[in-house]
């Protein structure tokens, strides 16, 4: 009996060995075996309408659990796409692109170079060219993005300073679509080196088509600064009509602002809630003029002020597609 006892409990304890053997992670071979590509990584497609929502899915299959990326990068924008994942097979679920973009500007109408690499493995393999027909659209009411020119409802002025730049530029390194804004100058009298009025009156508009929920609807706008500037300042104001009689009363209806210095250099998409808006004296933070809501129903223009210290010489900052999107910030 004893001896049967002794088997049974033997057998239990190499029972549980076995399971928890099971249960201590990876195998070895996940760990310690070489690196192989059982199915190199390709697109399903090699040219894509994202317009009309088409996607591009890439597969591929390693022998191991491997950290990955997938790059796909604009030959004419400099745009760039990662795609990443820590997995065996990279399929839809985990390598799926829909157009967007990860590093700015935005892709455009043009061929992309796609490559693959596992970089603790030291494996880097071209998947080939995937040419975009169409971008993919944004939603959205679009303040400006300078494709079409200068609209003549809006009010521009620029100083008579020294090294003057104010106008639309054509470029492929445009942040979206192939024209941007180039603000620059030396104004060595005043702050101020040029500014743009958006008024609503410019879109046909009694004020601008936007929701009356100020956490719903978000301003964008793309900002390039070059390398060595560092005395920029970007003032933007949104003057509401309150009282609905087609015009901003100063003094005593809301005048919201957004200022913006210290930007990185390059590309940057600056994004944020109307209801973050704050109204500003001297640039300082101050009690609105009005009745102090947040009413973006109401707005009756946008104005951009592009400023700079006098006594800090030249500056210079690139803008463009100021935006309006609802229920979230753009998504490049």
């Amino acid at each position: 009996m004893k001896k049967i006892l002794a088997l049974a409990l033997l057998a239990g304890f190499a029972w549980s060995c076995d399971r928890d053997m099971n249960t201590l992670g990876p195998d070895l071979d996940e760990i310690y075996g070489d690196f192989t590509v059982l199915d190199e990584v390709t697109p399903d497609q090699t040219s894509v309408d994202f317009k009309s929502n088409q996607t591009v899915v890439f597969e591929g299959r390693f022998n191991k659990t491997v950290d990955w990326e997938i790059h796909i990068i604009g030959q004419r924008s400099g745009a760039e796409k990662i795609l990443s994942g820590k997995t065996r097979n990279i399929d839809a679920s985990n390598a799926t692109w829909e157009g967007t973009t990860t590093e700015l500007p935005m892709f455009k109408v043009e061929d992309c170079l796609a490559f693959v690499t596992v970089p603790e493995e030291g494996y880097i393999d071209t998947i080939g060219t995937i040419q975009i027909d169409s971008v993919a659209s944004r939603e959205g009411f679009v303040v400006a993005n300078f494709e079409n020119g200068m609209n003549p409802g809006w009010v521009s002025f620029a100083q008579s300073g020294a090294n003057m730049s104010w106008g639309i530029v054509q470029s492929d390194t445009a942040a979206e679509g192939d024209h941007y804004f180039d603000m620059g100058g030396e104004v060595t009298f005043d702050y101020l080196i040029g500014l743009i009025d958006f008024p609503a009156s410019a879109y046909s508009e009694a004020t601008f088509p936007l929701n009356e929920n100020p956490d719903q609807v978000y301003f964008n706008i793309f900002l390039y600064k070059p390398a060595g500037i560092n005395n920029e300042i970007v003032l933007l104001q949104f003057r509401e009509d309150e009282n609905g009689d087609g015009n901003y009363s100063d003094g005593s209806e809301d005048m919201y602002s957004l200022e913006l210095r210290g930007l990185s250099v390059g590309w940057q998409l600056v994004s944020l809630p109307y209801s973050d808006l704050v109204a500003l004296v001297n640039g300082q933070p101050s009690n609105p003029a009005g009745n102090g809501v947040h009413e973006p129903d109401k707005l009756l223009q946008v104005s951009m002020l592009f400023l700079a210290d006098p006594a800090s010489g030249y500056s210079n900052t690139w803008m463009d597609n100021l935006i309006f999107t609802e229920g979230g910030p753009l998504i490049p």
